[in-house]
């Protein structure tokens, strides 16, 4: 049997061609465009929690009015009391990522809206158990949210994990 002898790859080398131009316009909002990310999936629990949470910036940094609603497990997302060995410490690198990048969108002009019964009923979360600047919706608000937006044209993404 023979060995393919290949260089292994270096920091910093390319493994893809990244001189390929983009596909399509680097689209910005228009006034009024509306942004609704609906997540109800379960933080670190694969990597759609936090890619969600980049495209929800993304989505403020090109000038939507964005709405993140988190419901069911996505309201552990929005947890303040995360945290080891005390609250606010970065047990691991990335382990406050999402805490950061919702404060990220609260403080670039995004609405970060947390359902009170997965947080009650659910989690056995307080109000307080919040990152400040979350807002808390009634459990019926969560599809009512839905089609306010999607009654004024808004983008939707819907993210549904167990």
């Amino acid at each position: 049997m023979s060995v393919v002898q290949i260089p292994k790859p270096q920091v910093g080398d390319e493994i893809v061609n990244l001189s390929v131009p983009k596909l399509f316009e680097d689209f910005k909002a228009r006034p009024g465009d509306r942004a609704l990310v609906q997540m109800h999936t379960v933080p670190f629990e694969g990597s759609v929690g936090l890619v969600n949470l980049l495209t929800t910036t993304r989505l403020i940094r090109k000038g939507y009015d964005t709405t993140l609603l988190l419901y069911g497990p996505g309201v552990l997302m929005a947890s303040a009391t995360r945290g080891f060995p005390k609250v606010g410490d970065e047990a691991f690198p990335g382990n406050l990522s999402m805490n950061n990048q919702i404060k990220t969108i609260l403080k670039e002009g995004g609405k970060v809206l947390a359902c009170r019964f997965a947080m009650a009923a659910l989690y056995g979360m307080r109000e307080s158990d919040l990152i400040d600047g979350v807002r808390l919706i009634h459990q019926l608000d969560v599809l009512d949210v839905l089609i306010d937006h999607q009654r004024s044209g808004a983008l939707i993404l819907s993210t549904w994990t167990v």
